[in-house]
């Protein structure tokens, strides 16, 4: 297996786990208990359509860990690339759009550059 492989799939890892503590710090955050229980996010009704696309989203640096080990070489470079530009462009807007707290900034932040850091090493694969 290739370096470059087990360091995008740790890359993804960073992406993940970065993810998932900002939603478990979230329930931290005051009156975030009760918007959940009254089926809000962020004062938006959540609907099983949303909650679906919620899960879809996230699982796919939980898929890319193991399809950034397994995929051949041209899908994986392409693949990583893809999601990534993605990931980072949906962070971008998440930070920008409502200045979160400094938890989320950090996080986003290591999300940020992780997603930078898989599409450099797939680019420069060779």
């Amino acid at each position: 297996m290739e370096a470059v492989t087990i360091k995008i799939s740790a890359l993804w890892v960073a992406v993940m786990l970065s993810s998932l503590m900002g939603d478990v710090l979230r329930f931290y955050e005051p009156g975030i208990i009760e918007q959940i229980i009254a089926g809000e996010v962020e004062g938006m009704q959540m609907t099983h359509k949303g909650l679906l696309l919620s899960a879809i989203t996230m699982v796919i640096p939980i898929v890319m860990i193991f399809l950034s080990l397994t995929l051949p070489y041209n899908a994986n470079r392409w693949a990583n690339i893809i999601f990534s530009i993605f990931f980072f462009g949906f962070t971008l807007i998440w930070l920008l759009v409502k200045p979160p707290p400094a938890y989320k900034i950090f996080l986003g932040s290591v999300g940020l550059v992780s997603n930078a850091l898989i599409v450099w090493y797939a680019w420069k694969w060779v």
